[in-house]
């Protein structure tokens, strides 16, 4: 069951030069997308519950604990520059 939709018509709406070759691969395209869509459409899907998605989601968050902070000073000898107890990076607009 071909679906029919005109590609230089959307392409134009979307402003996109596309050649004649472009045009019919992805009117190709588009019409096996679309015939897809229409065999999903006609399923019976009477009896079926609604659901944003097919797998069961748990709440995946875990329990908010405090715990210890890193060491400061162990973390400043982990960085290649430092300065008066602060990390020392470039300028982000460095040479602009």
């Amino acid at each position: 069951m071909p679906i029919d939709i005109d590609i230089a018509h959307v392409a134009r709406l979307a402003r996109l030069g596309l050649t004649d070759e472009e045009l019919s691969f992805y009117q190709r395209q588009l019409g096996v997308i679309l015939e897809h869509a229409a065999k999903v459409q006609a399923l019976d899907t009477t009896g079926v519950e609604p659901t944003a998605h097919p797998l069961a989601f748990v709440n995946a968050f875990r329990e908010d604990a405090t715990v210890a902070p890193l060491d400061r000073e162990r973390v400043l000898e982990q960085a290649p520059l430092t300065e008066d107890g602060f990390f020392v990076v470039p300028p982000p607009l460095e040479g602009t």
